[in-house]
């Protein structure tokens, strides 16, 4: 049952089963959640080789998978790439996504385009040739991915290490397969109005899958793929990060559906936002007992993030309550105060995101109560709080409002090379001009995902968690041992991360011109809407 918040605090449309709260979850510091691991792994669970064959696999969603600005493309730099950079692995076998910026469609790489022809600012006489340039773009992006190159899936040998995929939460993670993306994708329309890659997920999360398959040749879900691997040769540290878009939704399509009958279908499903937390940890606990049937030595959880922090769902107007964490409403990025209505633009309001996050601390507080009884039973689990990392870098819910600040919060240190950076990085939605990068820099370009010095912060806590499991990490070479803590290597990054290196000149901090991009079509509602 819920709480006793004033009705004022609570929607009305919120389930019984949420316990809407007014104060925030603590983090959790302790990745052994206080657990020391106590006697023999339980019996009836695989052996874990002395000397596993696969030393990390991942399992997850877009924050796995390594998805930026709008598309999944630079796998290379998705946050299990990092670690396995940090380990010396010399084979981690990753999807790759190779032209026109990625699937489904690359912000990044089309705002450049449109710099190149058009410079930093669009004047007035210059919209109607940029409209056609970017319906020129958008179709060449199509027909790649649809009909060219792209459509054809790479011949890959041996099942993945990365298994994420993006917009996947808990149920495809334990049912979708390969052969039923195939058998979801449709015959593409060449459309001169809607030119979005039409079964973009499919197609990306083919990519991951395709070689996913057991001795006898049927296809495998990436919870099957990752005990597959387990059965071949075994694994070191297996990460499971998934439950994020079990509530990403709300924010990504500014609409709020609860779960209900069919939460649990791969197609029915699509019509919630948001899951009941009691269908929730139903899911999970299926997730639970496929994980613990993973021959894995170590299996680090992650918890799911506060979705109302991430810059794509910006807050608007003053906050009725002092030390509150909320705002009014909560619309799209380039909605200026002044102009928003509550009436005309899409939004979720104060009381829908409080639900929100109490459904996520429930969400929360259950794959906490999994380590911890996996600890118990002889499991050497543990748990990485990411909800928490992120409450630490929300920008405009914390650091630039003490009064709303918990007795808990303290701000996450960046690391040194990124504190050197001017402005520091913040998690305000990106901006920049002909001087450079002006705020943000944690959040791509679609105000969702991670740029890439955002997953090296992934990277570095997924290393903290596995230096405290015992995990060795080596040189380069794959054979000198790294001596003392791992640190991730931000130079690196940084001279990868083209935001941050080479800024666009011409997303300004009032995102006037993805603005231009959305209203002209609906490209970014579009794409939020397909699942990213």
């Amino acid at each position: 049952m819920g709480v006793d918040v004033p009705d004022s605090a609570r929607d009305p449309k919120t389930p019984e089963e949420v316990r809407v709260s007014l104060t925030p979850r603590a983090p959790v510091f302790d990745p052994a959640v206080g657990v020391p691991v106590l006697g023999r792994r339980a019996s009836g669970l695989p052996a874990v080789p002395a000397a596993p064959v696969h030393r990390l696999v991942t399992v997850g969603d877009s924050l796995t998978h390594g998805f930026q600005s709008g598309a999944i493309f630079n796998t290379d730099l998705s946050w299990p790439a990092i670690v396995a950079w940090e380990m010396g692995l010399e084979r981690f076998r990753r999807p790759a996504y190779n032209g026109y910026g990625g699937l489904p469609f690359n912000i990044e790489f089309v705002i450049r385009d449109l710099e190149e022809s058009f410079g930093d600012k669009l004047d007035w006489y210059e919209l109607a040739p940029a409209l056609f340039r970017l319906r020129h773009v958008m179709d060449q992006i199509e027909d790649w991915w649809e009909r060219g190159g792209g459509s054809h899936v790479p011949n890959i040998s041996g099942i993945m290490h990365n298994l994420g995929v993006y917009s996947w939460d808990l149920r495809d993670a334990l049912s979708r397969t390969a052969a039923k993306c195939a058998a979801d994708i449709k015959t593409p329309k060449d459309d001169l109005v809607s030119q979005i890659v039409e079964n973009a997920n499919e197609r990306a999360a083919i990519r991951v899958l395709a070689s996913a398959r057991d001795a006898a040749g049927k296809a495998l879900s990436p919870l099957q793929a990752a005990a597959q691997l387990g059965t071949d040769g075994g694994i070191e540290t297996l990460v499971v990060f998934l439950g994020a878009n079990n509530a990403l939704a709300t924010v990504t399509r500014l609409k709020v559906v609860w779960s209900g009958p069919g939460y649990d279908d791969l197609d029915r499903k699509k019509a919630f936002t948001v899951w009941n937390p009691v269908h929730f940890e139903a899911e999970l606990g299926l997730v639970v007992g496929a994980v613990e049937q993973v021959a894995a030595r170590y299996v680090i959880w992650g918890t799911v993030p506060h979705v109302t922090i991430a810059p794509v769902a910006r807050g608007v107007g003053r906050k009725v309550r002092e030390g509150s964490r909320y705002f009014p409403h909560y619309t799209r990025p380039w909605i200026a105060d002044a102009d928003f209505d509550a009436k005309d633009d899409l939004n979720i309001t104060e009381q829908e995101a409080r639900a929100i996050d109490s459904a996520i601390d429930q969400y929360n507080a259950a794959i906490t109560e999994a380590v911890r009884r996996g600890r118990q039973r002889g499991l050497d689990w543990y748990l990485l709080d990411l909800a928490g990392l992120l409450d630490r870098l929300a920008a405009r819910r914390y650091i630039t409002d003490p009064a709303a600040r918990p007795d808990w919060w303290t701000p996450y240190e960046l690391p040194a090379e990124l504190q050197s950076l001017k402005p520091v990085p913040d998690s305000r939605f990106f901006a920049s001009g002909p001087e450079g990068r002006t705020q943000g820099g944690l959040f791509s370009l679609d105000g969702v995902h991670p740029t890439t010095i955002g997953y090296g912060i992934m990277a570095q806590e997924v290393v903290n968690v596995m230096q405290t499991a015992g995990v060795t990490f080596f040189m380069g070479d794959g054979k000198t041992r790294r001596v003392g803590p791992v640190r991730v290597d931000f130079k690196r990054l940084i001279a990868h991360d083209t935001l941050i290196a080479h800024p666009p000149r011409s997303v300004s901090s009032d995102l006037r011109l993805i603005g231009w991009m959305d209203e002209k079509l609906d490209f970014f509602g579009r794409l939020l809407r397909l699942g990213v």
